[in-house]
């Protein structure tokens, strides 16, 4: 059994900005492990808040033994991106070779389509306010926010989709200070969660003040191992495949996390369908789906998913799993 890892770029369909800068493509890192006969692929967006690059996430890769298999991998590298995308090709190529999907492999129901967040990104007032009204439609929106001026962008945003459930990711962007002035007019203007208001490693504060509308952990929450330090601070958790290291992590995530009482939320980085597939998995009957990836993007793999009024579908064989 061979590996090989491909860096890609996928031009978006806007310059997109998150309170640590803007991007106008997609990086990715493509994986795929192969027998004699089939392959399987998965996808990783490595991410410099966690220390990763492309090049660091292919080393990481290159250096695993042939014929790993799932149980091994979980050991031989850390929850992040590189582990993700072997993970995942994992998956595909056992579900290939065994002509089933991953989900029954993985003892999981037949999925279904989801609901998920359409995101706004982080632009003047005038910007996102054109935003929501171009997405009014759609039924919940994600706001890029996390810097010392967004109440006028929230009345802004409320204003271009009057009647569009919101959610808000501050991206660790807020003082405590800022987020006890804040959140009485998240509430009044509708906001149903906020995402990781603090930054992770400096959120105890959380556990002190009071949190009048959910609070979701997403830069503070990896895997399993990051639980027990949220009790108390975060009501929900935001699980993602490039943070748990794969499908295999953040199924067992989601399952320790549901019986410590958090609520979940199933995120993504801004990458293709392919990143989407397995996350789909994960998000079936969840809290919150923020599987909008492919929908920031000016082009994506073949056999995308399917995005329409009911929300994001599972992935088609021929894309994976």
């Amino acid at each position: 059994m061979s590996i090989d890892a491909t860096a890609e770029a996928f031009r978006l369909a806007r310059v997109f900005t998150i309170s640590r800068g803007s991007r106008t493509e997609a990086k990715v890192l493509t994986v795929r492990v192969s027998d004699a006969d089939l392959s399987g692929w998965g996808e990783c967006v490595p991410y410099a808040r966690y220390g990763e690059s492309l090049e660091s996430v292919m080393d990481q890769i290159m250096v695993l033994p042939e014929g790993i298999d799932r149980v091994a991998l979980q050991s031989a590298l850390p929850a992040g991106a590189a582990r993700n995308s072997v993970d995942c090709a994992l998956w595909d190529l056992e579900a290939k070779r065994l002509g089933r999907r991953v989900w029954d492999l993985a003892g999981l129901a037949e999925p279904g389509p989801e609901l998920t967040a359409f995101t706004l990104s982080l632009e003047s007032p005038e910007a996102m306010e054109a935003q929501a009204r171009e997405h009014a439609a759609r039924p919940l929106l994600k706001i890029k926010l996390g810097t010392p001026d967004d109440m006028p962008r929230l009345e802004a945003v409320r204003r271009g989709a009057p009647r569009a459930r919101i959610i808000v990711d501050a991206n660790e962007g807020w003082t405590a200070e800022v987020y006890a002035d804040l959140a009485p007019h998240l509430i009044r203007l509708g906001v149903e969660m906020v995402e990781q208001p603090l930054p992770a490693g400096a959120d105890a504060m959380l556990s002190e003040i009071a949190r009048p509308l959910p609070v979701c952990a997403d830069e503070s929450c990896h895997d399993r191992a990051s639980l027990p330090d949220l009790v108390g601070k975060y009501d929900m958790v935001n699980i993602k495949l490039d943070k748990t290291g794969g499908l295999t992590e953040a199924l067992a995530l989601k399952t320790e996390a549901q019986k410590m009482g958090f609520g979940i939320m199933v995120g993504c980085m801004v990458g293709t369908s392919l990143a989407m597939a397995p996350a789909v998995l994960v998000a079936q009957g969840v809290a919150v789906t923020d599987l909008d990836g492919p929908l920031l993007l000016a082009e994506d793999r073949a056999h995308p998913l399917r995005f329409d009024a009911a929300g994001v579908h599972p992935a088609d064989a021929d894309l994976w799993g």
